[in-house]
């Protein structure tokens, strides 16, 4: 099991380097079980987000994604993490990603039609302007309360708040009796203990909390 830490906004992703190969993950990510290699022949791995849309944005990355570089469906539906790549691929994007990031943010065009995902974007763009592509792992990753079942995934993002009564059904968007929402946590640590969810929650949600007290548990000193 891996804890990375707490996301309480945007941060920047949390880079693991194994040989030839970087994992870039973020705070908010659980590892749930070993990573392997999913890049290969040349291509990132990926997670897809259904809110990445290209071809919804074509006049406004068409700035940065000429023409010639071929369709805006060359552009994949990834943000920066989690992504494995390799590092001699990752040397070529970067440079081109900070300065595409600073081109959509200094654009108020770009900057109000992508607003927290534009540095997504920018990796995305940058990705495909090196012609980089990637393989897309739906599986890479599980959102609860959405996402119920671990199954073969690997990692749990916990972006979304988790509220639920008491009778285990989903209250989302109305503070549950029971809840887990990382933005109840932007000035203070989360106390050790949280109490579990009640009986019928999703597995998804009960492993993520176990997790969450496993780490607080085994870090010294939390909260002091």
């Amino acid at each position: 099991m891996g804890f990375t830490g707490f996301d309480l906004h945007f941060s920047l992703p949390f880079f693991a380097i194994c040989t030839s190969y970087i994992l870039m993950s973020e705070p908010d990510h659980i590892i749930v079980k070993p990573i392997p290699n999913l890049s290969k022949d040349g291509l990132g791995a990926a997670f897809p987000f259904f809110y990445i849309e290209p071809k919804k944005y074509e006049t406004i990355l068409r700035k940065y994604f000429p023409e010639e570089k071929g369709s805006v469906t060359n552009i994949d539906p990834i943000g920066n993490s989690p992504v494995i790549i390799g590092k001699e691929s990752l040397k070529k994007i970067a440079p081109t990603w900070m300065n595409v990031s600073l081109a959509m943010k200094k654009d108020p065009e770009s900057d109000k039609a992508f607003g927290w995902v534009l540095e997504m974007y920018a990796y995305a763009v940058s990705s495909a302007l090196h012609g980089v592509g990637n393989i897309l792992y739906k599986d890479f990753m599980l959102q609860p309360p959405w996402d119920t079942e671990i199954g073969t995934k690997f990692i749990i993002h916990y972006t979304y708040g988790c509220d639920y009564d008491m009778e285990g059904k989903l209250t989302y968007g109305k503070i549950g009796e029971w809840r887990f929402d990382k933005r109840s946590y932007d000035t203070i640590p989360p106390p050790r203990n949280l109490p579990l969810p009640p009986a019928g929650v999703p597995e998804s949600v009960v492993t993520l909390v176990k997790m969450v007290n496993e780490a607080t548990a085994n870090i010294p000193d939390w909260g002091s």
